[in-house]
C-alpha cells in the first residue's frame, strides 16, 4: 500500500514495487490475486521517491503472536501503523522486530512482511503491548522463512478459520534496536512521535 506524497491518502492504494517505481494496482484484482484469482490489473506508475508507504495490511482481521509454532497470543488489530508512520508511544518503548506471514485465499499463506510488536516495559501486561503494531514496508510472496509457519498456520486454523489479511507473527529476531532489515523484506524502523524513544 502506498500514497503519492502530495495526496497524503489515509488508506493509500495497493501497489507493486518495481525497482525505483511503484505500480498502482486495482484493488479488486489485487484482492483476487491474494485469494487465488489471478493477476492484478495495473494502473498508474509513480517514482518511489514521490510516494509514502502505508501498512501493507491496513486492517488485519486478526494478529497472532507466536511464541513457538504451537503457542500464540492475540494482539490488538485496532492500532495498526505503516512503516513510515510515527507511533504515539505512552512511555519509552522497546522495539520487537518480527517476520509475519500474511494469510491469503483458502486460508493459505500468501506472503511475508515485517512487524514491530511494540512494547512499553514500564507498563504491566497486557497494556504494555496494546498501543501499536507497525507493519511493512511491503509483502513478499516468494520469501523463504526459517520459522515453521506451516505448523503455525495449522495451529491458528484449528477449530476456526483463517481470513485473508490475518497475520501470523514469528518470535522477534531483533529487540531494543532502532531498525531491522531483512534482505528481501526491507527495513522497518522504530519511530515514535513523543519524547519516548526505543529502549536499548
Amino acid at each position: 500500500m502506498f500514497t503519492p506524497t502530495e495526496l497524503a491518502l489515509e488508506r493509500g492504494w495497493p501497489g507493486r514495487i518495481d525497482g525505483d517505481w511503484i505500480v498502482q494496482l486495482a484493488a479488486q484484482t489485487l484482492e483476487a490475486f491474494f485469494t487465488g484469482g489471478g493477476k492484478a490489473r495495473e494502473h498508474n506508475v509513480y517514482p518511489r521517491e514521490d510516494v509514502s508507504l502505508c501498512a501493507p495490511v491496513l486492517r488485519p482481521p486478526s494478529i497472532r503472536l507466536f511464541e513457538d509454532p504451537q503457542t500464540f497470543a492475540f494482539a490488538n488489530t485496532a492500532s495498526i501503523f505503516g512503516p513510515e508512520e510515527q507511533v504515539p508511544a505512552p512511555a519509552p518503548t522497546e522495539a520487537r522486530f518480527c517476520i509475519a506471514a500474511v494469510i491469503g485465499g483458502d486460508e493459505r499463506i500468501a506472503g511475508y512482511t515485517l512487524v514491530n510488536d511494540w512494547r512499553v516495559p514500564s507498563l504491566a501486561p497486557p497494556k504494555d503491548a496494546d498501543f501499536a503494531t507497525s507493519i511493512g514496508p511491503w509483502v513478499v510472496t516468494d520469501y523463504v522463512p526459517e520459522f515453521d509457519f506451516a505448523t503455525a498456520r495449522e495451529t491458528g486454523a484449528q477449530n476456526t478459520r483463517l481470513r485473508a489479511g490475518d497475520l501470523l507473527v514469528a518470535p522477534p529476531f531483533a529487540t531494543g534496536v532502532d531498525e531491522a532489515t531483512v534482505a528481501e523484506l526491507g527495513t522497518l524502523r522504530a519511530v515514535t512521535s513523543s519524547a519516548a524513544s526505543p529502549a536499548s
